[in-house]
């Protein structure tokens, strides 16, 4: 694996991964939802993209992906290849000790393919939080750095054992373990990854007023190798809606810009129809507080696309990158992604992203 590369002149044909959050539309079910993920990770799988991540929310109208574990295990079984993985668990929602049992299950029923993602945010609003956490009040986010390192620990991190497991085993003969991935949207995530030597994601397609540079520069000037990692490894997300033209693009892209509306502003709600998102009456404040949202940040026909990629990744030195596509109907999103593979030049079938580790 080459190192991760500083921004400036580096090469553009990074492997490509989708995060997914089976959003459920108005009009729809969970059901559909969920089986539409299914669908999207069956295509990923075929086009040639690397991993296919799913996120932990909770109590959104929007969001049918609840249980990462759950949904992996579902969807790794439904693909050949592809690495599936969270992006991401919310760490301070769980005990690590069952985060690490749930993953190194996952591990053993698809040896070589599943990733661990971990996230420091609750995935919810704080009583939803409370609720999902129940009588367990050590469970909060001050707790993140002992708890993440015990989770390390238990996947067999030499480095914390055997005082951070506490004698406990993930999983009685573990051969190989899953690829731990640290996901941030500020500096603390970076600093974080930096000093364990985990990879790091960059939430770039949400992080409000982003500073993905300083994240970047901050992770690669204070990482430390590790067992798990000999060099900093970046992914960086951005959101996509390719289409036949310009034009299109932006309408298929309206009701992301509402939803991202919608979660700042406590109007939650299924994902609108295009139509709908068009038709919506915002308010001065709510044209206001758009401007600053990143809201879908490439729309375009997949040539648009494929160069607002290249420039992110010259810009960030991203050795991946995490694609979501929030759109009202799951065949936008498949289009989205055949095009884009095409324009970008995955080829199907390819072997999946190489594991990062060099050791379970």
């Amino acid at each position: 694996m080459q190192p991760s590369s500083p921004p400036g002149d580096v090469p553009a044909r990074v492997p490509l991964s989708v995060l997914d959050l089976a959003t459920v539309s108005e009009g729809r079910t969970s059901a559909d939802a969920l089986a539409a993920a299914t669908a999207a990770a069956g295509l990923a799988d075929r086009l040639g993209y690397a991993r296919f991540w799913v996120a932990e929310h909770h109590n959104m109208p929007a969001v049918a992906s609840t249980s990462p574990p759950v949904l992996i295990a579902h969807l790794a079984a439904r693909t050949d290849r592809i690495r599936v993985g969270s992006g991401g668990v919310m760490l301070p929602n769980h005990t690590p000790f069952v985060v690490a049992e749930q993953f190194a299950l996952l591990e053993a029923l698809h040896p070589g393919r599943i990733d661990l993602g971990i996230g420091r945010a609750p995935g919810t609003d704080q009583a939803t939080a409370a609720a999902v956490r129940g009588a367990a009040p050590h469970l909060a986010v001050e707790a993140f750095p002992e708890h993440l390192s015990a989770v390390l620990a238990l996947r067999g991190d030499e480095r914390l054992a055997p005082d951070g497991t506490g004698g406990l085993h993930a999983t009685p003969a573990a051969v190989t373990a899953p690829e731990v991935w640290m996901l941030g949207s500020s500096t603390y995530g970076a600093q974080a990854a930096a000093a364990l030597g985990l990879p790091f994601a960059y939430a770039h397609h949400f992080a409000v007023a982003a500073d993905v540079d300083g994240a970047l520069e901050i992770y690669r000037a204070r990482f430390r190798p590790s067992p798990l990692l000999a060099r900093p490894h970046v992914m960086v997300s951005a959101s996509v809606v390719v289409a036949a033209t310009t034009a299109a693009a932006q309408h298929l892209a309206g009701p992301s810009r509402v939803m991202a509306l919608s979660l700042r502003t406590g109007r939650l709600g299924p994902i609108v129809s295009p139509e709908a998102a068009a038709a919506v009456e915002l308010s001065e404040l709510d044209r206001q507080l758009l401007d600053r949202l990143p809201g879908t940040q490439y729309a375009g026909t997949a040539e648009e696309v494929v160069a607002d990629l290249e420039a992110l990744v010259r810009r960030t030195g991203a050795d991946e990158l995490l694609l979501t596509t929030t759109v009202h109907d799951p065949a936008t999103r498949d289009d989205t992604l055949t095009r884009l593979a095409g324009a970008w030049g995955l080829a199907g079938q390819r072997p999946a992203a190489p594991a990062l580790t060099g050791r379970a």
